[in-house]
């Protein structure tokens, strides 16, 4: 029998309790960095070495970083879904825990791209995790971080739209639904599609389908598992 479809939108509440900070729950700030300095493209421009250091400090702290039993609960999914996971996050959490199909709306900590026409892109090793001023791609353009900066596409929206549309079940686990255009992926659910939107905060958002599970991502996607049993 052909497996149900479950796509997972997980934010911030979920790489949290893995200990990785983001600046969206502490007031625009991002590990003291105001977050026009260090994530847009003009702050790249105005100052490229503090914004590498940056980010060679976040994936410092993504390394020493380990899974939750929210990832692990996710990864657990797909023996029994088909489990397709749309994560506003940059670290690789979800890929380390165990979970095979992973669309990052932001980016990825752990890649670099060339600012040149081309914007290849290129993975970066554990060992050297390290991106500076001088460092360029074959072609001979300097390296960024490969995240999406506030004005710039998101490129995974579309294949996200499609996902969401196709799902069987959809999941929200740790964003506020604030941030657009993950926000409006709820607006491509098919209609009558049962939603699960697990947050210990208070959530704006209504659907005669929700059930909310109003406890951390790690306590929630538990419960989660058990409710989902009786959709195999």
């Amino acid at each position: 029998m052909k497996k149900k479809k479950i796509a997972v939108l997980t934010g911030a509440g979920i790489s949290a309790e893995s200990g990785l900070s983001t600046f969206r729950d502490a007031g625009g700030l991002w590990e003291q960095h105001r977050v026009e300095d260090v994530a847009t493209p003009e702050g790249f421009m105005r100052n490229p070495e503090m914004v590498l250091n940056f980010y060679n400090e976040r994936r410092k702290q993504l390394l020493a970083a380990q899974p939750n039993a929210a990832h692990k609960a996710l990864a657990e999914l797909e023996k029994d879904f088909e489990v397709h996971i749309i994560t506003q996050n940059v670290d690789n959490l979800h890929e380390r825990a165990g979970s095979s199909n992973v669309i990052h709306l932001h980016g990825e900590l752990m890649k670099v791209r060339s600012t040149g026409p081309g914007q290849e892109v290129y993975e970066l090793s554990p060992d050297h995790p390290e991106i500076h001023v001088g460092d360029k791609c074959p072609k001979g353009y300097q390296l960024r971080p490969h995240i999406v900066w506030f004005g710039e596409p998101v490129p995974e929206i579309e294949k996200a739209i499609e996902i969401v549309g196709e799902a069987d079940i959809f999941v929200i686990i740790g964003t506020s639904m604030q941030v657009y255009p993950a926000a409006g992926l709820i607006h491509y659910v098919k209609p009558g599609t049962p939603i699960f939107l697990i947050d210990p905060k208070e959530v704006n958002l209504t659907s005669h389908n929700l059930t909310v599970i109003k406890k951390g991502a790690g306590e929630g996607s538990k419960e989660l598992l058990e409710m989902l049993k009786k959709y195999k």
